[in-house]
């Protein structure tokens, strides 16, 4: 269950390093290595069994899907890199939402 997880935590680390290097901004670095850390935190926590890692993991993937909706209105979804912010987004919440209502609410 943690895979998911470190797999967002390399793609935000990478996707924001690359926004930094092409344009030289500095939010994009900020913003992926930070959703990169708590991605990686919350697939140790899922890896130690611990609490918490799902909440993490859905909270963070909650949040890059908002980040990503809000940013692709404007452009109607034809911008690729807040679409794929969506998309990553979406995929992470409706993974550990499932995950969630498996361990939580079944």
């Amino acid at each position: 269950m943690e895979h998911p997880s470190f797999t967002l935590a390399g793609l935000c680390a990478v996707g924001g390093t690359m926004g930094f290097l092409k344009k030289k901004s500095v939010p994009s670095l900020v913003a992926g290595l930070t959703f990169a850390g708590i991605y990686g935190y919350a697939g140790y926590l899922l890896k130690q069994n611990a609490d918490n890692g799902i909440e993490i993991a859905l909270g963070a993937s909650a949040l890059l899907l908002a980040t990503g909706v809000k940013r692709s209105l404007p452009s109607r979804f034809t911008k690729p890199v807040p679409l794929v912010l969506s998309v990553l987004g979406l995929a992470g919440t409706s993974y550990y939402g499932l995950k969630y209502k498996q361990f939580y609410l079944d």
